[in-house]
């Protein structure tokens, strides 16, 4: 998942506690690509029409970018898609990226680009955490449509101390 670039601001935000948002260390990025369904996410005004089944598959393209495509399903039913692109900031191993869903032509734009972060992400690439570095995204994704309660638990613990808002995440429903 990923914002609309248009609703962000480049300023970099810190927690209650004063703390800037750190990602993971390293990123393997052709592992990460795949299917990976939304579990959880902070509500945002991109996303307000979906009611369940939130995917997203990424696939690394011919460029060395990415392709994203985005699926919900809405409340008729019918099922939702968009597709985006997105590019690694820094080294091949960098966890930070950035998406954009504006038209390719509009690439030039920075602020059509919105950051995602990899900031919590299990040894097995099964279960991560991505936000921005404002922290007013934040979706919890598995390679599963659902989680071990367990290791959901330790997740929310973890970004807890990174300074995450818990009672904003809303659990998004899986068929």
């Amino acid at each position: 998942m990923a914002p609309s670039a248009l609703a962000m601001q480049p300023a970099l935000a810190q927690s209650a506690t004063g703390q800037p948002l750190t990602t993971i260390a390293s990123l393997d990025l052709p592992r990460y690509m795949g299917t990976w369904y939304e579990i959880a996410r902070y509500p945002n005004s991109f996303q307000q029409k979906c009611t369940g089944n939130t995917r997203a598959e990424y696939s690394i393209k011919g460029d060395g970018g990415v392709q994203v495509i985005n699926r919900c399903k809405l409340q008729s039913g019918e099922l939702n898609e968009i597709v985006g692109a997105g590019r690694q900031i820094g080294s091949a191993t960098s966890p930070k990226l950035e998406v954009r869903f504006a038209p390719a032509w509009l690439s030039f734009i920075p602020a059509v680009w919105g950051d995602y972060w990899v900031i919590d992400l299990d040894a097995a690439y099964q279960l991560v955490a991505v936000s921005d570095d404002r922290r007013e995204y934040l979706w919890v994704l598995s390679r599963t449509p659902w989680v071990e309660p367990k290791a959901y638990e330790a997740l929310l613990g973890r970004l807890g101390q990174k300074g995450f808002d818990l009672q904003k995440l809303q659990l998004t429903p899986q068929d």
